[in-house]
C-alpha cells in the first residue's frame, strides 16, 4: 500500500500493527475535507478570475523539486464544469504533481491555480469540503474495517451530518461494490478493494468536483467496467469528474474531455471527440494480393505499411483526403485496381485516442505517471 505523500503528515498505523492516533491523511483528502495544505502567502480572491463555467483553472502552473527539472512546467489547464476530464500522459509527465499541486498538498513554485473558482492552496479549507478525492491511493487503518474507515472519516468531516453517517456509509459501500465486504479488516482488502474503498470515501457526500488518480488500477475488468459506470453515474448527477489514467481506452469510454501531457508541460487539450480527430486515422486495404498491394501502395507515398494476413496498414500521404487534398483515396483505389489488385475492402481508419496520444507526444502510453 502507497505512503501518503511527503506533504502530509497523518502518525496513525496504516498496517493495523499498531495503535494509529490520527487519521491517515490520504483518507482524509479523500473526503476532500482535511488536507494540509501547503503554506502560501497571500492571494487576492479576485485576482485571475477563473474562466465562465470552468471549475479548474490554472496559469503558468509551475513546480520545481530541488536540484531538478521542473516537474511541471508553465501549465494552462481548464477543466470545464460538467465534464468527465481525462488527464494523460508519460510516466513522470508531471500528473500527479499536477493534482497534489490543485489539492494543496505541494506548493507551486510559480504560477496559480484555481479550484471551484477559489485559489489553491490559500482557499483549501473552504474548496476541499466540496472535492472528493482519490490520490495515489487510500491509506487505510487495517486493523479497522471498510465500514469504520468510512465512520472514522465521515467523522472528521466538520460538514458531516452524524444522523445520515450510517446510511451513507452503507449506500457508498454499495455504490462501490463492497457492501458484503464492509465488516471485513483493510488489512485483509486487495488492491482493487482498497481502491474501491477510497472511491466510496470520496462519495460519502455530495461533492462537485471528484479527482481520482488511476482509479481502476489493481481491478479487474469487471471492476473497471463498474468504475467506468459509477464514474459516468456521478458526472449524470451533475459533478465534475478529473481523472488521471494510463488506460487510454477508459479516456475515451468515460472522458468527455481530455488533456495530454508530456515531459511537465501541457501538449493539448479539448474534446476526447475533438483530440482523436486531429490524429490521421491509417489506411486500410483488405486483398489476398498484399505483396503487390504494399507496392503500389508505397509508390504512390503511404508509409509505415504493416501486413497482416489479407490486410495492408499504412500511413496515408501528408495533407487531407479528398480531390483538393494532397492525396485521393478514391485514386489510390484505382491504382491498385490498374495493377491487378483484387481490392476486397479499402478505407481510411477512425483515428483513436492512443492514435492521437502517441502522435503528441512520440511515446508509449502503457504509463502511469
Amino acid at each position: 500500500m502507497k505512503q501518503p505523500p511527503a506533504a502530509e503528515t497523518g502518525t496513525g498505523s496504516q498496517d493495523g500493527t499498531g495503535a494509529g492516533t490520527a487519521a491517515p491523511t490520504a483518507v482524509e483528502n479523500a473526503a476532500g475535507t482535511a488536507a494540509r495544505p501547503a503554506a502560501a502567502g497571500p492571494a487576492a480572491e479576485g485576482a485571475g478570475g477563473a474562466a465562465a463555467g470552468s471549475v479548474i483553472v490554472t496559469r503558468g502552473l509551475t513546480k520545481r523539486f530541488r536540484g531538478g527539472q521542473p516537474a511541471v512546467d508553465g501549465l494552462d489547464l481548464t477543466v470545464p464544469a460538467g465534464s468527465v476530464f481525462g488527464f494523460l500522459g508519460p510516466n513522470g509527465s508531471g500528473k500527479t504533481t499536477t493534482i497534489r499541486m490543485l489539492m494543496g498538498l505541494i506548493r507551486p513554485t510559480s504560477g496559480s491555480a484555481r479550484v471551484l473558482g477559489a485559489p489553491m492552496p490559500g482557499a483549501a479549507r473552504r474548496v476541499l469540503p466540496q472535492v472528493g478525492a482519490l490520490i495515489e491511493g487510500p491509506a487505510l487503518y487495517g486493523f479497522l474495517s471498510g465500514r469504520d474507515n468510512l465512520r472514522r472519516l465521515d467523522a472528521a468531516d466538520p460538514d458531516a451530518d452524524p444522523r445520515t453517517r450510517d446510511a451513507r456509509i452503507a449506500a457508498a459501500l454499495e455504490r462501490v461494490g463492497l457492501a458484503a465486504a464492509g465488516s471485513k479488516k483493510a488489512r485483509a482488502y486487495s488492491l482493487g478493494m482498497k481502491q474501491r474503498l477510497g472511491l466510496a470515501a470520496a462519495l460519502l457526500r455530495p461533492r462537485r468536483l471528484l479527482v481520482l488518480d488511476e482509479p481502476t488500477n489493481g481491478l479487474d475488468p469487471q471492476g473497471m467496467r463498474e468504475i467506468r459506470a459509477l464514474v459516468r453515474e456521478v458526472a449524470d448527477g451533475g459533478t465534475t469528474v478529473f481523472l488521471s489514467s494510463h488506460l487510454l481506452d477508459e479516456i475515451e469510454q468515460v472522458c468527455t474531455h481530455a488533456a495530454v501531457m508530456a515531459r511537465g508541460r501541457l501538449v493539448v487539450q479539448g474534446p476526447v471527440a475533438e483530440l482523436a480527430a486531429g490524429a490521421r486515422g491509417r489506411l486500410s486495404v483488405t486483398t489476398p494480393d498484399t505483396a503487390d498491394a504494399a507496392r503500389v501502395l508505397r509508390e504512390h507515398g503511404v508509409t509505415n505499411l504493416v501486413v497482416t494476413g489479407g490486410r495492408v496498414t499504412g500511413e496515408p500521404p501528408a495533407g487531407p483526403p479528398g480531390p483538393a487534398g494532397a492525396f485521393d483515396p478514391a485514386d489510390l483505389n484505382a491504382a491498385l485496381v490498374r495493377d491487378g489488385v483484387r481490392v476486397r475492402g479499402f478505407g481510411l481508419e477512425r483515428a483513436s485516442l492512443e492514435d492521437a496520444f502517441v502522435a503528441l507526444t512520440g511515446e508509449g502510453f502503457d504509463v502511469a505517471g
